[in-house]
């Protein structure tokens, strides 16, 4: 005959069971996406890069641990203010009119973080949008800084190519790609990340999924490089399904080049032999720790990737909006300013919203993030 549970466990089961149920119903949610399946995973699976169920790094990397151990790091991550982590002030922006931009005038526009607003050979294309105030799955957590999120979907035109790097919710923000939809003509993405948004009601034809070193052909003078970068991908659990990848972009007049989230490594002497030399190359630089060295960039390591790729100027990403290290905020700025005395690219800081004009030879920008003060009024200033 069995023994019955002793009374004592009947609560606790029951809360555990209410627990376990609330958490399939959280995951469920939309914002998580999907996995590749059936025909999408068979193309997956078809990549050199993926092996045993998930895709690889060129160069293998050593496990992302922090010191303070997985769940601890975790909360780290999530809660801990630091020092010096957020701006003691509202960030300074430039509104620009994006609507009212002449679509034949090349340039690029941040739009915090690793976010920007690009137009080049006469198509406008959106680089990681997210416009929202915080980039996780968690209430109120990775929040903006004050000031730093000027831009809503509204104040965006319609997007001929939308750009994903990977799917980390700093870089594929689920009420910013909904939001935008029927506004978006393609959507351009490394493999597998395409699940999320067939999931999310994206049209098959409209969903264009590509390996590292592939040529797209966007216009008739405007091409698309998915290249290589040294990261990971995932949204909860499930890891390295999807493949991370940069962009180069290139025209007759111009070579742009998008890191995505990327440690350092050899791949970027390989990009710039191939693809370069590059009149711009936007490279992560702003949130680092030794912790994941070879998935992020820090200042010194993004100083030395342009010179790999052989750029004539160094924009910054994965900065300015967001706090996700634990170093001050204003840290990959003062720090990728030193590191780029003396080097033969141009270092280039645009505020929020400026534009940078690419037809310009020498634009200059100020250093912005010094001076920020407690308490300041920073209205947005009007652009173009």
């Amino acid at each position: 005959m069995k023994t019955p549970l002793p009374k004592r466990w009947l609560f606790p089961l029951v809360i555990l069971g209410a627990l376990l149920s609330s958490g399939y119903v959280w995951l469920e949610q939309p914002m998580f996406g999907r996995v590749p399946e059936g025909a999408r995973l068979a193309a997956v699976g078809q990549s050199p890069h993926y092996r045993d169920g998930e895709f690889r790094n060129l160069e293998p990397i050593p496990p992302v641990v922090s010191e303070d151990g997985a769940v601890a790091g975790w909360l780290k991550f999530l809660l801990d203010d630091g020092e010096q982590r957020t701006p003691p002030g509202p960030i300074p922006v430039v509104k620009t009119d994006l609507h009212g931009l002449d679509r034949h005038q090349d340039l690029v526009i941040w739009l915090g973080h690793s976010s920007y607003f690009i137009q080049l050979g006469g198509r406008r294309l959106l680089l990681d949008p997210v416009l929202s105030r915080h980039a996780s799955p968690v209430p109120f957590t990775v929040t903006a800084f004050e000031g730093a999120s000027p831009y809503t979907v509204e104040d965006l035109p319609d997007i001929d190519y939308l750009l994903i790097s990977h799917d980390h919710w700093d870089h594929l923000d689920y009420p910013t790609v909904m939001a935008l939809q029927p506004r978006i003509g393609k959507v351009v993405a490394g493999l597998g990340v395409g699940a999320h948004f067939a999931a999310w009601g994206f049209a098959r034809e409209d969903i264009l999924e590509a390996d590292w070193w592939s040529e797209l052909a966007l216009a008739e003078e405007l091409s698309l490089h998915v290249l290589p970068a040294r990261h990971y991908s995932g949204r909860l659990l499930q890891k390295n399904r999807t493949l991370w990848v940069g962009f180069a972009l290139h025209t007759a007049e111009r070579r742009l080049f998008f890191s995505g989230d990327s440690g350092y490594g050899a791949h970027f002497a390989a990009i710039g032999e191939a693809l370069g030399p590059f009149d711009l190359a936007v490279l992560d630089s702003g949130q680092y720790d030794d912790a994941w060295r070879y998935v992020h960039m820090n200042p010194e390591d993004a100083a030395r990737a342009a010179q790999d790729l052989n750029a004539a100027a160094l924009l910054p990403a994965h900065v300015g909006k967001f706090s996700i290290a634990y170093h001050a905020w204003d840290d990959p700025f003062n720090r990728l300013l030193e590191a780029s005395r003396d080097k033969d690219y141009r270092l280039l800081t645009p505020m929020i919203g400026e534009p940078l004009v690419l037809a310009e030879p020498e634009p200059r920008f100020a250093r912005w993030w010094q001076g920020i003060e407690a308490g300041q009024d920073t209205p947005a200033r009007a652009g173009l």
